[in-house]
């Protein structure tokens, strides 16, 4: 048997996204015979740029969505993991791909679309408008079905919040001064989308992961808000003046802000200030880097100096 015949094929749905994006590139980069799952529009237009990334990585471009149900079925049949990396927002039409991957019987693993914050850590109570409460709801589908699979919990994207240094509303790191949540030394951890892909295609063929979670907590990459402001005084070589705010003040900027900065204020109060990042122990076990050591990734102190 060839290697590429040992490898598993691996269908990415949500592969035009771009975390599914880096998804299908990891596993085409391992060796995976790669499927994306691609909405018939997306197919129509020959010169989308989004269909020909795809291509010209050496994708196999499937048409279907997750809204038409024989299509799904006949893409799920063709292999034996199923990636999924839709948005949140859209994280309960994964149960028609559930369905899909239980009536196939041939799936080995199912990857679904979390890739954040584990959603059973959270203590922010009933602040997050479900947003938690509907990767709960699919984690308890995959396993009352059944169904073999992985979760990969990496917290917050570098993408997100890391450009502004935590700053709501910024769109580049400030110069002068910086409000900092909580005392800021609760510790949330940031990784880079490309290197969450490589981590997660790692698991595919890991019987170790199996039925489990992997956390991402990389060595460099666990940062509290005072030591984020201390390495970016250290490459614009100033300081910046520090303005704390309280618990209870940010509960209050909570309540009255408006969407979308209402969230990244809850997201920002459940990492920085609750701790819902790093609050519990992980087993080595179970956590990325650990499992993987050669799987190179950004540091927070690396993308920072992206930002300079």
């Amino acid at each position: 048997m060839s290697e590429e015949a040992a490898r598993s094929r691996v269908l990415v749905v949500g592969a035009t996204g771009r975390l599914g994006g880096c998804l299908a590139r990891a596993s085409l980069a391992a060796g995976h015979p790669t499927f994306a799952l691609v909405r018939p529009h997306h197919l129509a237009r020959p010169d989308s740029p989004v269909r020909e990334a795809l291509i010209a990585a050496g994708a196999t471009l499937l048409q279907g969505s997750l809204e038409d149900y024989p299509s799904l079925l006949e893409a799920v049949q063709q292999v034996d993991v199923v990636v999924c990396a839709v948005p949140t927002k859209q994280g309960l039409e994964q149960k028609t791909l559930i369905r899909a991957i239980k009536e196939a019987g041939c799936v080995k693993k199912f990857i679904p679309a979390e890739f954040g914050l584990d959603p059973t850590k959270v203590q922010i109570g009933n602040m997050d408008y479900g947003f938690y409460e509907k990767k709960i709801e699919i984690r308890r589908l995959i396993e009352s079905e059944g169904i073999p699979h992985t979760y990969i919990c990496c917290n917050f994207f570098m993408r997100y919040l890391l450009p502004s240094l935590v700053q709501p509303g910024l769109n580049a790191p400030p110069r002068d001064e910086i409000r900092i949540f909580g005392e800021g030394n609760t510790k949330g951890v940031f990784v880079e989308e490309d290197d969450v892909a490589k981590f997660a295609i790692c698991t595919i063929d890991d019987p170790r992961t199996l039925n489990k979670t992997l956390h991402l907590r990389p060595p460099g990459n666990v940062c509290s808000m005072n030591e984020l402001v201390d390495l970016w005084e250290t490459k614009i070589k100033k300081h910046l003046k520090r303005i704390y705010i309280t618990e209870e003040q940010l509960l209050k900027e909570i309540h009255d802000a408006p969407f979308p900065l209402k969230m990244d204020l809850i997201f920002i109060y459940s990492a920085f200030v609750k701790g819902d990042h790093t609050y519990f122990e992980i087993d080595s076990s179970t956590e990325g880097t650990q499992l993987y050591p050669h799987v190179n990734y950004t540091t927070v102190a690396e993308y920072l100096e992206t930002l300079v």
